[in-house]
């Protein structure tokens, strides 16, 4: 039987619910209707998870080698049970109905296998043989209908034996003939796009959410150690950092808590606080970390302070406290604007990044602090903290810094001309190609009218404050400025967004097709957007990102909803992807949560991108993580339930006569041939956008081009339906 295990879903019920016993019907499709209109589609295997790419070529379901649901182990477990069914047959039935019951074994690999069995619909009952076109159908039923009783045990399919077919072809139709087989495969709206990224009408790439963590007071950083542990480090603005482990728990007591001394308040919108986190590129070997956070000095004088810090040697997950090493203080002129990034390049010199020093205008001195290459505000400055300065410092200089020999300026500067960079990171470069590698992208915030995304280049200008984006900010200075300012690789206006925040480029395994896009946010809009690099010409596009609907989105686990203030963007050991937001920007309000990418459209194959993290001593208590955000199965079956207990209300209300009247009505709606207006649930609308096409093939290859080479003995086939 084909995966009779499929849910038939009424917004993730199955429709044989128990208020069936009472004779009421699951109507929630009529409830859901009039609200979610015409839905994006999208491909949708019977796992419930998105399609992929086999890893290895398949054998017998060949026509979706290219792209389908199948691995090879699957594809083998097909098709020892093709051979199964075939040893029933002589000869000329084997030529008769080989290719027939190939097809329809193999439909369970198809992108659209979800359609086909009409495993959303909950109009219709469980199916366990895909939806057959009626032409296809007729002609099968003609030749071969002695062989449904070995390819389902459904008693309504067995018996359905009549001369022409009718029956059994009445319940194998779809309504929406797109998606039967094998129209599926010659429609060329739904495949040429199959398996990409979907499109809402407004070009938005529709992409999902699982959230990981809830809770949190202003999340400003998540980091990973690079130790193999895939522990991964949050670090809230009040001055405490937690763990959280592979298994999605957290520890109870924190990583480190400096509350105490780092300066922050309730104020919304203040930005002083602990800002930046980050692991030493040989921190398995060393223990050393790296913070960034406000303060008060003996004076009362406000600072940014840099330290180094080393972990526990009594426990991996904690922080000791004694070990703090204080590498850099700038004093800060005001309250905002005071950067916070920190991270190590390729070269393996640690890079901070600090704000102009606040206020409106960068109204410090003659050309303002960013300008002023004698100041460390608004810089990007690059320092060795492996070894000690000659001159006391608790760093050195590299030799190659671009302003080493300048008169007047300060040699750890490495970039200028910025005025308050808000989350930067290192690309780790595509996964088979490295291109892209090493290259650091940072959202910088603006002033009243523009946002922009910079590439940090070394002795790179970036022109605040004579340039905010492209336009120029301060007139004067902008006419005298030198030619060659670092212009932003994308700026937009404030109707967009007021408060850019810097993202990652995607180079995870889990979401093949965001690979190379570089995902950022706006903290102020709380809008999710990408940028693609045009390599021809070296420009970027821009494409937005939007959550996806309760069709695109109706997978276990997946949310279509996060915080609207998007803080900070993160990357795990694996490479995913994930943003951290809050509902309410305040440094003490425990509202943040943060939410992991899902592309729903495509996934990576099976196994390939899982990984054995490197055990790791707890001594703390493991809490374990419990969701707030309603996935969309969820809502769906809060929706579909509110429809029936309406529906049963309305039923009991009205008296047997008008509820039997009700019931012949709805029965009618259930009719395999209703109209397409009808939901469907997850990606089954006509107009879906989907990717690569699914290679076709011959469908009716002759049997020799699989009999032969596919042909397990019998021994083989009792030992596990294994194939070679």
């Amino acid at each position: 039987m084909l995966r009779t295990s499929t849910p038939n879903l009424c917004g993730g019920l199955h429709c044989r619910a128990p208020w069936l016993s009472s004779g009421i019907l699951c109507l929630c499709l009529i409830f859901l209707l009039g609200q979610v209109g015409l839905l994006q589609g999208h491909p949708q295997c019977l796992d419930y998870g998105p399609p992929f790419q086999p890893p290895l070529h398949l054998e017998f379901c060949s026509d979706y080698e290219s792209f389908g649901c199948c691995d090879q182990h699957k594809d083998r477990r097909i098709a020892a049970r093709y051979w199964d069914i075939m040893e029933y047959f002589d000869l000329k039935r084997h030529e008769l109905c080989g290719d027939y019951i190939k097809d329809i074994l193999c439909q369970e690999c198809s992108p659209y296998a979800a359609h086909l069995y009409d495993a959303e619909n909950t109009q219709t009952p469980l199916r366990n043989l895909p939806g057959l076109c009626s032409d296809y159908c007729s002609a099968f039923h003609s030749n071969c209908h002695s062989a449904i009783s070995l390819l389902t045990n459904d008693r309504g399919l067995q018996e359905s034996h009549g001369r022409d077919g009718t029956r059994f072809c009445h319940l194998l139709d779809l309504p929406d003939k797109d998606y039967c087989f094998p129209n599926v495969l010659r429609n060329d709206y739904l495949n040429r796009h199959l398996g990409m990224v979907a499109q809402d009408p407004q070009g938005c790439l529709q992409l999902c959410l699982s959230e990981v963590a809830n809770g949190l007071r202003n999340p400003v950083s998540m980091v990973h150690a690079g130790d193999g542990t895939h522990r991964f480090f949050v670090a809230e603005q009040v001055g405490v950092v937690w763990v959280y482990l592979p298994d999605g728990s957290r520890l109870e007591q924190p990583f480190l808590d400096l509350k105490n001394i780092v300066l922050t308040t309730p104020w919304i919108g203040d930005e002083r606080g602990f800002l930046g986190l980050a692991f030493h590129p040989k921190f398995r070997h060393n223990r050393k970390f790296y913070i960034y956070y406000s303060c008060l000095d003996k004076k009362k004088v406000e600072k940014i302070r840099i330290s180094e810090m080393k972990v526990s040697r009594a426990d991996p997950n904690k922080a000791d406290l004694k070990s703090e090493r204080v590498i850099l203080e700038i004093e800060e002129p005001a309250s905002n604007h005071n950067g916070g990034q920190l991270l190590f390049g390729l070269d393996g010199y640690m890079y901070i990044f600090t704000g102009d020093g606040g206020q409106a205008g960068d109204p410090f001195g003659l050309f303002g602090n960013a300008q002023n290459k004698s100041s460390l505000l608004g810089k990007v400055l690059r320092i060795d903290v492996n070894r000690a300065g000659s001159d006391g410092k608790r760093y050195r200089v590299p030799s190659d810094n671009p302003f080493v020999s300048e008169p007047g300026a300060h040699p750890a500067i490495y970039a200028y001309g910025i005025r308050n960079m808000w989350r930067c990171a290192v690309d780790r470069g595509d996964p088979v190609t490295r291109q892209g590698r090493g290259r650091i992208f940072c959202g910088d915030v603006g002033q009243n009218r523009f946002e922009e995304v910079d590439l940090i280049v070394k002795g790179g200008n970036y022109g605040w404050r004579a340039k905010e984006g492209f336009a120029c900010y301060d007139k004067k200075l902008c006419h005298n400025a030198s030619l060659d300012d670092v212009l932003p690789i994308y700026a937009y206006g404030h109707a967009v967004g007021k408060s850019v925040t810097g993202g990652y480029v995607y180079r995870g395994c889990e979401s093949p097709n965001l690979n190379g896009l570089y995902i950022f946010g706006d903290f102020m809009s709380g809008r999710l957007m990408a940028l693609q690099e045009d390599r021809k010409n070296k420009k970027w596009k821009k494409q937005d990102l939007c959550l996806g609907s309760t069709t695109s989105c109706a997978f276990p686990g997946l949310i279509s909803t996060h915080s609207k203030f998007i803080i900070s963007f993160a990357e795990d050991e694996a490479g995913e992807l994930y943003f951290l937001a809050t509902s309410y920007p305040s440094a003490y309000a425990p509202h943040g949560s943060i939410y992991k990418f899902v592309d729903p459209s495509r996934r990576a194959p099976p196994g390939k991108c899982k990984y054995k993290p490197v055990p790791v001593r707890t001594k703390s208590k493991r809490i374990p993580f419990r969701p707030l955000a309603k996935t969309v199965l969820d809502l769906l079956k809060e929706q579909s339930e509110k429809a029936a207990r309406k529906s049963s209300s309305a039923t009991l209300a009205s008296g047997p006569a008008q509820g039997l009247s009700e019931k012949g009505s709805s029965k009618k709606l259930a009719s395999p041939t209703s109209s397409k207006n009808t939901l469907r649930g997850p990606g089954t609308k006509k107009k879906a956008r989907v990717g690569p096409h699914v290679r076709q093939g011959k469908r009716r290859k002759s049997l020799k081009s699989h009999s032969g080479r596919m042909r397990p003995s019998a021994e083989q086939r009792r030992a596990g339906r294994s194939l070679p």
